[in-house]
């Protein structure tokens, strides 16, 4: 498969790093609205192209894996590129992705092309997660936390506020909340009472302090649900203390069996990541194959987690696949 990069930021990077670690895939480009010649990439002669001259390319990539943020790009870029190339993204608005998935499927649809939007690991493969447990337990209740990590959608919301340097937003479960949903209780628990937000912010010379902290903690679909705690703090030690991209979760359910429902059964999945991106762009890179494959079959569209086989995700044989089972 010929795979393109569409946005080098962290997240793109990952998914060059992934696409290294499949033997049938193939970087053809990355493309970035930025100089072309101010990006040095890490895959020997693959060109960096500019963004603007990506449909001439259209004949030359499989799978368009675009890597922008979920506040403003991918609802431009995702629809405006399926129409042209299969695409794959990692939309993560939860409350915007039947819009998303509406826009996006229209564009495939018209271009005779396979799009798959919101995956990597929330939405994604914590989706997949709710959507079995809700299969085996139908009396239940389902729980997701994130954290502790930094959440890129997030980061790169606050980094889209004027007067913002640099930032890194990190994702706090409330421990009394997921101490009391692994008990079996089932709580009814709000959006404050599980999560908190903390957010570490460089804000540029001169800039509006408490405007960029009323405007982040007031973010709808971001913080504005959220108890949010800012700090202001120095680029030296944005740089010493929050260069790196860790995260994780949790997706619980918590249900019934038994003909009296007398038993509970607890369903976890988890994920602890020393790397975000690079684990989200392996995500991201399994799901293109996929939609390579889907594409190659006629089933084009939009197409979300739940509509993929598992066995498009693998580069097996049938043989090694049923020595997983």
């Amino acid at each position: 498969m010929k795979i393109g990069i569409y946005g080098y930021g962290n997240l793109g990077r990952g998914v060059e790093s992934a696409i290294g670690q499949n033997e049938d895939m193939e970087l053809v480009g990355v493309f970035t609205r930025r100089d072309p010649k101010s990006l040095e990439i890490r895959t020997p002669g693959v060109p960096v192209i500019s963004a603007a001259d990506v449909l001439k390319y259209r004949d030359q990539i499989d799978v368009m894996i675009i890597c922008g943020g979920s506040a403003t790009d991918l609802p431009v870029m995702t629809p405006a590129l399926a129409s042209a190339f299969n695409v794959v993204d990692s939309f993560d608005t939860h409350a915007r992705i039947p819009e998303h998935f509406a826009n996006v499927d229209a564009a495939a649809r018209c271009g005779g092309k396979t799009a798959l939007i919101s995956t990597g690991w929330d939405p994604g493969l914590f989706s997949l997660a709710r959507i079995y447990s809700n299969a085996v337990l139908p009396q239940g209740a389902d729980y997701t936390f994130w954290g502790k990590g930094v959440s890129q959608g997030h980061s790169d919301a606050v980094r889209r506020i004027e007067g913002v340097l640099d930032a890194k937003q990190y994702t706090i479960p409330v421990p009394e909340a997921l101490e009391a949903v692994r008990s079996g209780s089932n709580p009814q628990l709000t959006t404050r009472q599980k999560h908190t937000r903390e957010c570490f912010v460089v804000a540029k010379e001169g800039a509006d302090l408490a405007k960029i902290e009323t405007e982040i903690k007031t973010m709808k679909n971001y913080f504005d649900e959220y108890d949010t705690t800012v700090h202001f703090i120095s680029m030296e030690e944005f740089r010493r203390d929050h260069s790196a991209i860790p995260h994780g979760g949790f997706v619980i359910r918590s249900g019934k069996t038994g003909y009296e429902r007398e038993n509970t059964e607890i369903f976890e999945f988890s994920l602890k990541l020393d790397s975000n991106p690079e684990f989200t762009g392996s995500v991201l890179a399994a799901f293109a194959r996929a939609v390579f494959r889907m594409n190659t079959r006629g089933e084009i569209g939009c197409q979300t987690v739940a509509d993929i086989a598992p066995r498009d995700l693998l580069n097996c044989s049938k043989e090694q696949i049923l020595k997983m089972i």
